[in-house]
């Protein structure tokens, strides 16, 4: 019975664990090279791209 809430406690702690700007890049890098893959991106606006999607991936874990 005991296991069950030292498992809600992790998970609770996880929740509220700061995201790190190694996280933050790793999202960022994902979400560039599936709009690459999906052809909606071509790689000669990588930079571009990538900055305003990290902007946006920054503001939104940081609000």
């Amino acid at each position: 019975m005991s296991s069950g809430k030292n498992q809600g406690d992790a998970q609770d702690k996880a929740a509220f664990k700061p995201i790190t700007d190694e996280a933050i890049l790793k999202v960022t890098k994902e979400i560039v090279v599936k709009f690459i893959e999906c052809g909606r991106l071509s790689p000669a606006n990588f930079d571009e791209t990538f900055e305003q999607v990290y902007k946006k991936v920054l503001s939104t874990v940081r609000s």
